[in-house]
């Protein structure tokens, strides 16, 4: 696996690869490595000739009082993990070569839907940020696939709209949730859940799945089933952020004529908010 810190080399050796016809697969990755996001590199590397995966702990999405300076960086770990699948190529530059110019005076890219509900609402500015240096980076590696995973689906959703919207050649592919046995998504903030705490968290999820087979079951008063989905997270003792039963493409409220439906949900551990979500497609 050959790794690099700077745009410049990086952009010599993929523009080899691309001289040889060679399909490039990108999986953008803020570090801190585990199952899921290896699956993501492996679902990249079974449609492309060569995968690149970037590890940036990117500033510009995490707001104040977050958690930027307590995420997780696990390079030396992450690497050895990433040569053990057979990566190609590592991308892990640092603040500077990011943000030459600061991020005070960083152009942005901004996305005017789908970004201020659900995790948006509880962490303004953060998909500007995500869609910022995802925009970068992909003028970086230029890839032909980009793999995110369906565990942030509302930022899927919004990386589709922005490529849609900005005639980005770049097919954007999704990995599937990868759970522990309990249910609970592989996440890198699972690592701040107090150990009283962990029998318990996979409680979103539960309550998620809970919400999609009342709809199955014929149900469609999606802003009670949120309000009951709610109080069931709140009687196993976190404090819920939001639950929404919302169409999957465009994130509105459902309605219900609705055919695809996802139930988006997060909350608060002790030391970590968790997101998850689950979909459903209805007979017409």
């Amino acid at each position: 696996m050959q790794v690099f810190h700077q745009i410049h080399s990086l952009r010599t050796a993929l523009a080899e690869e691309r001289r040889q016809g060679k399909r490039i697969g990108f999986v953008p990755t803020m570090g801190n490595l585990h199952q899921a996001h290896l699956a993501l590199v492996q679902q990249a590397q079974a449609s492309c000739d060569c995968v690149v995966t970037s590890i940036f702990v990117n500033p510009l999405q995490f707001g104040l009082n977050e958690d930027w300076d307590k995420y997780p960086r696990t390079l030396a770990a992450d690497t050895a993990k990433l040569e053990a699948i057979g990566c190609d190529f590592l991308f892990c530059p640092d603040e500077t070569e990011i943000y030459p110019n600061g991020m005070a005076e960083q152009t942005r890219v901004v996305v005017p839907t789908m970004t201020d509900v659900l995790c948006g609402a509880s962490r303004p500015g953060h998909f500007e940020g995500v869609t910022t240096v995802v925009t970068k980076l992909f003028n970086i590696v230029q890839p032909d696939e980009a793999v995110f995973g369906a565990k942030d689906f509302q930022q899927l959703a919004v990386i589709r709209r922005m490529v849609e919207d900005l005639c980005m050649p770049v097919r954007i592919s999704a990995g599937d949730i990868v759970r522990e046995a309990d249910g609970l998504a592989l996440s890198s903030r699972n690592g701040f859940i107090g150990e009283d705490e962990r029998p318990r968290v996979s409680q979103l999820y539960r309550s998620l799945s809970w919400v999609r087979e009342q709809i199955q079951s014929g149900r469609r008063d999606y802003l009670v089933l949120a309000e009951e989905a709610k109080e069931q997270i709140e009687n196993a003792g976190f404090r819920p952020d939001y639950v929404s039963v919302c169409n999957s493409h465009t994130l509105d409220p459902a309605a219900h004529d609705d055919a695809e439906i996802t139930i988006l949900g997060a909350m608060y551990t002790r030391g970590a908010r968790l997101i998850d979500n689950v979909s459903l497609v209805l007979d017409a």
